[in-house]
């Protein structure tokens, strides 16, 4: 089977998705001769003309406007934010607009557009480039909110997206754009893992949207992560020598509760660990989801891991991260409650 990164992946799903349906078109910032600033969008604009894939204007808020009434009239755009930290102008049309077309129109409208943004950090952006807003979308009804941490479930994942007919944000974290994150450094002295390519097949195929994975099976305590934390949370499981069972969430809206409820109800306990902030952060529903649906098998308390809760300067980047050595004291700590 192909090897390839991340970004490949990406681009292959835009590409196989184009081949097989003219409907879907690609643009936003740069994505058309310059092929996107991370390259997603590579080639995409020679093979398949200007009409499809072009650049937009520096308008976050009329790229993702348009797309709504691309979409409203029967195209599929797959729109590029250029970095998550710029998608706030365009949050208005994305709730307002995009959320709740199906429902306004009484479902005579639906909105098939996706949304990719690069998300998180790993190149030193700092509060202006690596932001994790993904919590931002997961409280509005109407839209599917979906996080690969592979090139396998990136290319499926986006596939599935492009193909569905509501709303999906589609945050791909930087971390892994060439190859899985070593989650055993805390600092990019070597920034990416001995697996630098993921088995990608060729041709179409889908994940199904709204699906977890268990990445590591366990019986001592689980792990929720999705993102670059999958791989911190192997090594932080490597490190301390704990029987984690860590679940790839890898679509947080609509949400695999059932795979993440029998989990939690085999171990009796459960760690959640995300990169953005904690106050509010994704985690903050997941655990009281666990709570609610699994308060009498629980052994110990549910404990978050996640990014601080202030802007943090480019230089403290890696002290932001959630590690392997944080995140292995919450799972000794949660095993000793």
């Amino acid at each position: 089977m192909p090897r390839r990164t991340m970004i490949e992946a990406i681009r292959d799903a835009m590409d196989v998705s184009m081949a097989r349906d003219e409907r879907v078109i690609v643009f936003g910032e740069d994505v058309g001769f310059f092929g996107g600033v991370f390259r997603c969008t590579q080639g995409l604009q020679a093979k398949y003309g200007k009409s499809r894939c072009f650049d937009a204007p520096i308008s976050e808020s009329g790229i993702v406007g348009s797309a709504i009434g691309m979409a409203a009239y029967g195209l599929k755009p797959c729109v590029e934010v250029q970095f998550a930290d710029y998608v706030y102008p365009a949050y208005d049309q994305i709730v307002s607009e995009a959320a709740r077309l199906r429902y306004r129109s009484n479902g005579d409208f639906t909105c098939p557009i996706v949304v990719r943004m690069p998300t998180g950090g790993g190149i030193f952006g700092g509060q202006t480039h690596s932001q994790s807003p993904e919590a931002l979308f997961t409280h509005v009804s109407g839209l599917k909110v979906v996080v690969p941490s592979n090139p396998h479930d990136a290319k499926g994942l986006l596939i599935a997206a492009i193909e569905d007919p509501d709303p999906v944000i589609f945050l791909e974290p930087k971390r892994l754009y060439n190859g899985p994150f070593d989650g055993h450094h805390e600092r990019p002295v070597t920034p990416w893992s001995k697996h630098e390519l993921g088995e990608v097949a060729d041709g179409h195929y889908t994940v199904p949207l709204g699906k977890a994975v268990i990445r590591r099976p366990g019986a001592a305590v689980t792990v929720l992560a999705y993102g670059t934390m999958v791989y911190v949370a192997e090594a932080a499981a490597e490190e301390t020598g704990i029987d984690a069972e860590i679940i790839d969430l890898r679509t947080l809206l609509p949400l695999d509760l059932e795979t993440i409820v029998g989990s939690v109800k085999k171990t009796g306990r459960c760690v959640i660990v995300h990169e953005a902030t904690l106050t509010s952060g994704y985690g903050a529903e997941l655990s009281a989801l666990v709570q609610e649906n699994c308060f009498y098998h629980l052994e110990a308390p549910v404990a978050r891991v996640a990014g601080w809760d202030t802007p943090y300067p480019h230089a403290q980047e890696w002290d932001y991260f959630p590690g392997p050595a944080r995140l292995g004291r919450a799972l000794v700590e949660t095993m000793e409650a």
